[in-house]
């Protein structure tokens, strides 16, 4: 459904156009890349015919045309992906903060407007991360992993739980068991016809159980394609001490099919959260505070890099002992381990995929 216009198509000038994602339409507002002149706004459906609508009516109001996005990793993944693949600049858009959403008002066309004006103003800058390759899949697999590593978890939890309330006979069979054996040992239960709290919860326990057998199963199945996918994606960030599947499969979602993005390893180091920034004020010089931005999974990742070098790599362990008596807290010098990580993580990952990438 096309809307009012502000002005009528003027070809052969730059165009920027801000796009307000949603589950079922997009809106979109236009403005010339010179004088961000108003050309209009536009209404989509959330569909290949909707994204083509908008390619032609784009192409209608000029040719050098550049797209600002919210949302390139949710409701705006599939428009991002057909723009790229028609050739098109596309920038991706952070929602503006609370305090300005209030001040300019809420409404689709503003939040539109907004996404372009950000774009024009060279606010944002950063060109949307795809992963509809190696990476998009190693991401959906680890949706799945994720879920059902949680999911055991609270299943273990839960069956402590009914252990603790049990009858005392069956409490003091299972209580002392760890979590392997007590799975092992209540899967093989026989609760019997169920007139009893005992035969009621061998029944609970042993549903339990099998639950979590079945998603073990799926989570060393998914393990398997994980550890396929990400050492054919990035061979050489495997030969870094401290990677393995997880590890790697974060790092990789992080960079994107498209590494190329990211422009130097201070870059890299924002979107995993681990570049300092600074908190000086008046008298107090030189002192920056810790980010809490960017990539949280990504963040985890290189912090666990951190944790096994520091109990198996002898230099890690000595910075520590280097830094911790200049003064520094063990926090802040993690910080700063990873800090230096996130560089050499960039140094291999960059390559390594686009390499994979081109193959």
């Amino acid at each position: 459904m096309r809307m009012a216009s502000g002005s009528m198509p003027q070809g052969g000038t730059g165009v920027t156009i801000g796009v307000d994602t949603h589950g079922e339409i997009h809106v979109v507002a236009a403005f010339t890349s010179d004088l961000g002149r108003p050309l209009g706004h536009l209404e989509i459906p959330t569909t290949p015919a909707g994204y083509r609508q908008l390619l032609e009516w784009a192409r209608g109001l000029g040719t050098d045309l550049r797209f600002g996005i919210e949302g390139t990793g949710s409701y705006g993944a599939g428009l991002a992906r057909f723009l790229s693949d028609a050739g098109c600049s596309v920038i991706e858009v952070n929602r503006p903060n609370r305090q300005t959403r209030h001040a300019r008002g809420k409404s689709d066309p503003v939040d539109a407007e907004a996404a372009a004006r950000a774009v024009l103003s060279g606010e944002a800058t950063g060109i949307a991360k795809a992963d509809q390759d190696r990476v998009g899949m190693i991401r959906a697999l680890r949706v799945a992993r994720r879920s059902a590593v949680k999911t055991t978890t609270e299943i273990v939890n839960q069956m402590r739980a009914l252990i603790v309330a049990a009858p005392a006979e069956l409490r003091e069979q299972l209580r002392e068991l760890s979590r392997a054996p007590l799975i092992a040992a209540a899967a093989a239960m026989r609760p019997g016809p169920i007139i009893t709290p005992t035969a009621a919860v061998k029944l609970a326990l042993k549903g339990l159980a099998q639950r979590h057998q079945l998603l073990t199963h799926e989570i060393h199945i998914l393990d398997a394609e994980l550890g396929r996918l990400t050492a054919r994606a990035a061979p050489k960030l495997y030969a870094l001490m401290g990677v393995g599947t997880d590890v790697a499969g974060a790092l990789l979602v992080a960079a994107g099919d498209n590494p190329e993005r990211l422009r130097s390893e201070a870059a890299f180091a924002r979107l995993c959260g681990v570049a300092p920034l600074p908190a000086s004020s008046g008298k107090t010089t030189g002192r920056h505070r810790l980010s809490r931005g960017g990539d949280r999974q990504a963040n985890s990742a290189l912090w666990r890099i951190v944790m096994v070098r520091l109990a198996w790599h002898q230099p890690t362990k000595d910075y520590m002992a280097r830094r911790t008596g200049e003064g520094l807290s063990k926090k802040d010098v993690v910080r700063c381990l990873k800090r230096y990580v996130a560089r050499e993580v960039y140094s291999v990952l960059v390559p390594a995929v686009e390499l994979a990438t081109a193959a």
